[in-house]
């Protein structure tokens, strides 16, 4: 299971706008320029975004995007499955119903009935990721990064590049 690059872009621009004052918003243009990502496929990140209602489209000349909810209700998982869709990673084929050595048509009820061990553990595992994914939330990154990880004046100047963008 790999996770596309979208998850990350995702992320990372959300975080930027954490803070965004009430009524104000942030452009795809700025976003990808800010971090440094296609501002095409942003979009189409964005579109995902939108129709999970994580985010909100603002009209206008300087319209854009804004968290539909507050960074608390935002979860790494509720972001995850935006970008990449609510199918479970594992898909079972339920291959043991193949085996050589078994009759087809005399399978025995353990080897039939019961779910397959494979996919158990597997959906278990999925089920693990998405209770830590779901346990971080767009607020707790914003504070691991500004107050945790990097010096005081960055949190201040990125949100004046963000204002001085809109001008």
């Amino acid at each position: 299971m790999k996770f596309s690059i979208g998850v990350e872009y995702a992320l990372h621009c959300l975080l930027y706008m954490v803070k965004l004052e009430e009524g104000k918003s942030v452009g795809i243009r700025d976003l990808a320029t800010f971090q440094g990502v296609s501002e095409t496929y942003l979009s189409k990140v964005y579109a995902k975004l939108s129709r999970a209602g994580i985010i909100k489209s603002i009209p206008g000349v300087k319209g854009g995007y804004a968290l539909a909810r507050s960074a608390e209700e935002i979860t790494f998982w509720n972001v995850v499955e935006a970008v990449e869709g609510s199918e479970p990673f594992f898909q079972c084929a339920e291959i043991r119903q193949n085996n050589i050595l078994l009759d087809k048509d005399n399978l025995p009820d353990s080897h039939t009935k019961c779910p397959c061990l494979i996919k158990v553990v597997m959906l278990e595992a999925e089920d693990e990721m998405r209770k830590h994914l779901n346990s971080k939330t767009l607020a707790w990154l914003y504070d691991e990064v500004y107050n945790k990880k990097l010096p005081k004046d960055i949190e201040r100047e990125t949100i004046e590049w963000f204002n001085n963008s809109r001008k």
